[in-house]
């Protein structure tokens, strides 16, 4: 094969990667009103529904449509437990014992286990969003997220009225 051919390969290659479709789309869901059934839409600006230092003004990067209303809000989502001193998924135990009989020696004994997680056990995240109309009256959704490392999840909204939402996404 001469330089040439290999050359021009490369650069059919080139041309047809910048054709190929990406990935980079909202991840989109949907939001079901629990009480009348009514159903909409939520999208997500994908990347954004992974752990990262929280800042309450950063943009939106939440969409929900239902009932003819637009929300805009932001997520927060939390890296699993600040408790343990392990990685995630990890767990340490310690036990020690001991027992004597009458008229016979004594024994003591020490132990530890260290567990890891189960292979392709999926990691799961809670966080939050909370959205708001941007025309008055401002009607505003609050919601509770629970995301794996795939930006997919479940989630549940109450809306400023006392009304229960179910999220999917």
């Amino acid at each position: 094969m001469n330089l040439t051919s290999v050359l021009l390969s490369a650069a059919c290659v080139a041309v047809l990667a910048s054709c190929a479709p990406t990935a980079t789309g909202p991840q989109v869901g949907r939001i079901v009103n629990s009480v009348t059934g009514q159903e909409g839409t939520v999208s997500f600006r994908r990347g954004t529904l992974q752990p990262r230092l929280g800042d309450p003004f950063a943009a939106d990067n939440a969409t929900i449509r239902i009932g003819g209303q637009t929300y805009s809000g932001r997520t927060t989502i939390l890296n699993g437990s600040a408790g343990s001193l392990l990685p995630a998924g990890l767990g340490l135990s310690l036990s020690v014992g001991g027992g004597v009989a009458l008229g016979e020696g004594g024994a003591v004994a020490v132990g530890t286990r260290l567990d890891t997680p189960r292979p392709g056990a999926a990691t799961v995240r809670s966080g939050n969003l909370i959205a708001r109309t941007a025309a008055g009256p401002t009607l505003t959704l609050t919601c509770t997220l629970t995301v794996d490392e795939t930006e997919h999840g479940i989630g549940e909204c109450t809306g400023n009225d006392g009304v229960k939402y179910a999220l999917q996404f």
